[in-house]
C-alpha cells in the first residue's frame, strides 16, 4: 500500500506549498483539493507525488440538468492533474459548496440513478482519453453533508458498478462510511475490485487514526490480506500535531509480514 496525506488538513499554519513539501520529505504522498488556488509550477517543483486532486467545480453527478457541468469542469481540470501527475481525481454524488449541498435533496429516485451511472461512464471514457481515473467518493449525510442523494458508500459502490467503466472507480473514505453505515471490514473486502483509492481519519473527529473508535490497523491488515495494493490517503485534522498525525497513520498502516499469518 503507498500512503497518502491530504495537505489541506495537516500543517495548517504554514503557506500550502510548505505543507506539500513536509508531507512530501515525510515520505508520503500528496492529496489535495481545489487545483484553482493553488501555484501548480511551486507545487511540481517539490518533487511531491500527488496520488488525488478534485476532479469537477459544478453541477451533479445525479441530475440530469446540471450532469454536463460535471463533465466540462471535469475536462477543464484535467491539464492541471496531468501536469502535477495526478491519477486520480474526485468526485461527489452531487454538487458541494463549502462542504454543503447546493441543492439539498432528501429523496433519492430512479431517475437520479440512472442518470448517476451515466455520468460516472461519460467521467470513465474522459479519464481514460487522458489516462486519468474519476473515483466517486462516498459521503456521510448524518453529519458532513446533509442534503447529498446516494452518498452512502454501498450507494457509491452500485452507481460504479453500473458504470462499468475502469476509470470510473470508489474514493472509499472509512470516516463517512463509519459514521453512515460501518462494517469497515467487509466493506472493504466487498468494494475492493472497485476501489480507485481509500481515505482515512478516526471518528469522532475526523482527525488522525488512534483517536477514535475505529480499529484500522484491524483495516489494513484486511486490505493486505485481500491483496490492495492502492493508495491510503490520511484526510484528517491533526489533532496531536502534524508530525504526530503522520506517525499515527504510518503506523497504523505499517503491516508486517507476520501480521497478515
Amino acid at each position: 500500500m503507498r500512503l497518502a496525506v491530504c495537505a489541506e488538513m495537516v500543517f495548517t499554519d504554514l503557506p500550502f506549498v510548505e505543507r506539500v513539501r513536509r508531507i512530501h520529505e515525510s515520505g508520503f504522498d500528496v492529496e489535495l483539493w481545489d487545483s484553482r488556488t493553488k501555484d501548480i509550477s511551486a507545487l511540481k517543483a517539490t518533487g511531491a507525488v500527488f496520488s488525488s486532486m478534485t476532479g469537477y467545480t459544478s453541477g451533479s453527478l445525479v441530475d440530469p440538468d446540471t450532469a454536463d457541468d460535471v463533465v466540462r469542469t471535469a475536462e477543464s481540470l484535467i491539464p492541471a492533474a496531468l501536469e502535477l501527475g495526478v491519477s486520480r481525481m474526485v468526485v461527489h454524488p452531487a454538487e458541494l459548496i463549502d462542504g454543503h449541498a447546493a441543492r439539498p435533496v432528501y429523496r433519492s429516485t430512479g431517475g437520479m440513478w440512472s442518470t448517476g451511472a451515466r455520468t460516472l461512464e461519460r467521467l470513465g471514457r474522459l479519464g481514460e482519453k487522458h489516462g486519468v481515473t474519476f473515483c466517486l467518493e462516498n459521503l456521510n449525510t448524518i453529519l458532513d453533508h446533509p442534503g447529498i442523494p446516494l452518498a452512502r458508500a454501498k450507494d457509491t459502490l452500485a452507481l460504479v458498478e453500473a458504470a462499468g467503466h475502469p476509470h470510473a472507480k470508489l474514493m472509499l473514505d472509512l470516516y463517512h462510511a463509519q459514521l453512515g453505515e460501518g462494517n469497515l471490514i467487509e466493506l472493504v473486502r466487498t468494494a475492493l475490485p472497485y476501489i480507485g483509492e481509500i481515505q482515512v481519519a478516526d471518528v469522532p473527529g475526523r482527525c488522525e487514526p488512534g483517536t477514535g473508535e475505529i480499529n484500522y490497523a484491524a483495516v489494513a491488515k484486511a486490505l493486505a490480506e485481500a491483496g490492495y495494493e492502492g493508495t491510503v490517503g490520511m484526510e484528517a485534522w491533526a489533532r496531536g500535531g502534524s508530525h504526530s498525525a503522520l506517525d499515527a497513520f504510518r503506523a497504523a498502516f505499517t503491516v508486517y509480514a507476520e501480521d497478515k499469518l
